[in-house]
């Protein structure tokens, strides 16, 4: 019986095979449009600030729903969306919505989303790609799409290529203006949810600096890697099946009137910035857009990550300071070796990770804390960050009660900073392709310095310490000698991990 079960499984992996990819030509972004909203607020001020990109750190969810939700309202041209995760939730309706909307007055809109995510909802986005000005295309898709037993047997037979995702965040508007960083499209990620909710970090961003986020979407738009939803599809999505989505959609409206969150999009200041134009930005030179390449998993190990390449040197480079921000830390020995020798050097390197309390991947908890004792000995100062969080509508790191870390950030010196979807981890590094961007301006590098040492106070994080070869967790309060408030199945899978030799999937 058990030879006939294994039989059936290789057959269905065998008969697992992608269709051939069509050939499709190259599509590109088209150039920032003259007139619209977007060029008559933005236009004037590239002018004068010719040579130089803006950024402004979109540090709520509420503005990070907002900058989305506005822009695409005001579009005239262009909607490119680069997504990991795309929730079915109501803000995740709400935007598919604003997407509809516009592409109903004619802007075109790409939509890519990694698959790993896309397949439980593929008949949402095979909806939305029945729109004469939509595409939905899908990275690195499954063949089956419905049902555990078809993944997993597809993960088991090609478990190389599906371990390979798409982790790029980008929401390009008339290629004006662009939102990259580390958050999905979700309640969660808006401070739309009433459990656990990640408060992230994206990055608004006008100027030159955008069209390098749509050269980086057209590069994976156009790569191999990626599938038009139709061709995926067993059955042809229908004019009826957009109409039945748009039913859908419209009924998320009304569960906005009916809650809460509504009040707090209204109330919030940065929010009414946000649709007033009154945004303000900080004008550089000196940045740079980097992403990994779509094929990122057929390079050799040590050349996958371009985001890790351009930030190496960057942090190497610190002089006083260095402050990383990670949600999964798992620097390995070579990277742990590296900020030891910075704080030797005299540079004060501070990290804060999740604690094991508050992360939601225990395992990749296991595959960092074999290293804080070395790092700590190395006089590398370390903080996780408590299970809970701020109160709701304010900005934290760490998101509302019960919640976990999720931005991904750096601060280098007084004038430097990086905010991404870039992790400090072997996944981060080698398997999912990732983007950021580095900016340097004195005035953003205060912000994010601000937003990092309210993070480190004993109400929010664990400063833990190496006492007598024991680990302390110090709130200022009180002092722990376990990792603090995690549960025995926690601390059972993090212990496994350390064990097993898993490391390169964290």
């Amino acid at each position: 019986m058990r030879a006939l079960v294994i039989a059936t499984l290789l057959l269905l992996g065998a008969c697992a095979q992608l269709p051939p990819r069509p050939q499709l030509a190259d599509e590109l972004a088209r150039p920032p449009p003259n007139t619209g909203v977007l060029a008559e607020r933005l236009a004037p001020i590239e002018a004068r600030h010719a040579g130089k990109s803006g950024f402004r750190l979109v540090s709520t969810g509420t503005e990070a729903y907002a900058v989305r939700a506005h822009s695409a309202r005001v579009a005239v041209s262009t909607l490119d969306i680069q997504t990991y995760i795309w929730h079915g939730d109501m803000t995740g309706k709400l935007m598919a919505r604003h997407v509809l909307a516009a592409a109903d007055r004619g802007v075109r809109v790409r939509i890519l989303v990694d698959d790993l995510d896309a397949r439980a909802k593929s008949d949402g986005f095979a909806a939305l790609d029945v729109h004469e000005n939509v595409e939905v295309r899908l990275f690195n898709p499954m063949v089956s799409r419905k049902g555990m037993l078809g993944k997993a047997v597809e993960f088991g037979t090609s478990f190389r290529r599906l371990n390979h995702r798409m982790h790029n965040k980008s929401w390009i508007a008339d290629n004006r203006i662009a939102v990259v960083g580390g958050r999905n499209l979700g309640d969660e990620y808006f401070d739309a949810h009433e459990g656990t909710n990640f408060v992230d970090l994206d990055f608004l961003m006008a100027g030159p600096v955008v069209r390098a986020a749509s050269e980086t979407f057209d590069r994976f738009w156009n790569s191999p890697s990626n599938y038009p939803i139709a061709e995926l599809l067993p059955e042809p999505a229908t004019v009826e099946n957009l109409g039945r989505l748009r039913a859908v959609l419209d009924k998320a409206v009304e569960a906005l009137q009916q809650s809460t969150y509504l009040q707090v999009l209204r109330e919030d200041e940065t929010v009414a910035d946000v649709v007033s134009g009154e945004t303000s930005l900080h004008w550089t030179p000196d940045w740079q857009f980097v992403s990994d390449a779509p094929n990122k998993i057929d390079l050799p190990r040590g050349q996958r990550s371009a985001v890790l390449q351009a930030l190496r040197p960057a942090l190497g480079g610190a002089k006083k300071e260095l402050g990383l921000i990670s949600p999964y830390f798992v620097p390995g020995e070579r990277g742990s070796e590296q900020l030891v020798a910075l704080a030797e050097r005299e540079v004060r390197v501070r990290i804060l990770t999740n604690s094991l309390a508050a992360t939601d991947v225990a395992a990749v908890h296991g595959g960092y804390a074999r290293y804080r004792r070395p790092l700590l000995r190395g006089g590398v100062q370390l903080w996780e960050l408590k299970p809970t969080g701020s109160s709701p509508g304010n900005f934290s790191l760490a998101g509302s009660s019960g919640s976990s870390l999720h931005t991904k950030a750096a601060l280098v010196d007084d004038d430097t900073i990086f905010v991404g979807s870039y992790n400090l981890d072997p996944r981060s590094t080698s398997l999912n392709t990732e983007q950021g961007v580095l900016a340097t301006h004195s005035a953003l590098a205060a912000e994010m310095s601000r937003l990092f040492e309210r993070e480190l106070r004993g109400s929010r994080s664990w400063r833990v310490e190496l006492i007598d070869s024991r680990l302390r967790w110090n709130d200022g309060n009180a002092m722990l000698w376990s990792d603090p408030a995690a549960t025995t199945g926690e601390r059972l899978l993090a212990w496994l991990a350390r064990l097993l030799p898993v490391e390169s999937q964290l």
